[in-house]
């Protein structure tokens, strides 16, 4: 009995990763695309998928690395990868509109990942998925900030700005979680 009271309590004070329709808890929500009134359900389209969430911003010395989350993307999501974008502008450092805003992301670095709608992700404005995010790890410190999220949300890892998306530190941790 004891043994039993010893395993229900466990299970009662670790929290949930996974919400019960299958998806991490930080990425069950919808939010709107960037530039549509369209919506993302996160859930939906990052159920069974490592996805990378990363904060983004269209005038800032990181917009290259779009570049780079692009073609991470499309070497990976064959495997399992989903990348998803949110603009902000909390380092100000976005543009005031979202047409232009989609023009940077989708012309400029051809982006085909999904993207959310401008919104904040950090301090008490950040949208659930930062707040989450956030409180798992760490909130951002600036743009660019990249969060590799497993599958059942069990695992959340945070790679700073600088961390670049080909060939280093994040790239291996995809590759690592792709092949559990």
């Amino acid at each position: 009995m004891a043994r039993y009271l010893g395993l229900l309590f466990a299970l009662l004070l670790t929290p949930a990763v996974q919400a019960a329709d299958g998806c991490a808890d930080a990425l069950d929500t919808t939010v709107r695309k960037l530039h549509s009134q369209q919506t993302l359900d996160l859930c939906a389209l990052t159920r069974n998928k490592l996805t990378l969430v990363v904060n983004t911003a269209s005038q800032c010395g990181y917009t290259p690395q779009f570049k780079d989350l692009e073609a991470l993307y499309q070497t990976y999501r064959e495997q399992g990868l989903l990348v998803v974008g949110f603009p902000s502008d909390d380092f100000r450092q976005e543009l005031n509109s979202e047409s232009d805003t989609a023009e940077v992301c989708y012309v400029n670095y051809g982006v085909t990942f999904p993207m959310a709608a401008t919104s904040s992700v950090k301090g008490d404005n950040a949208n659930s998925i930062f707040r989450a995010l956030g409180a798992a790890t760490q909130a951002p410190g600036w743009n660019f900030n990249k969060y590799l999220v497993a599958a059942d949300g069990s695992l959340i890892r945070h790679f700073p700005a600088t961390a670049e998306p080909r060939g280093g530190e994040l790239e291996a941790a995809i590759r690592d979680a792709l092949t559990r």
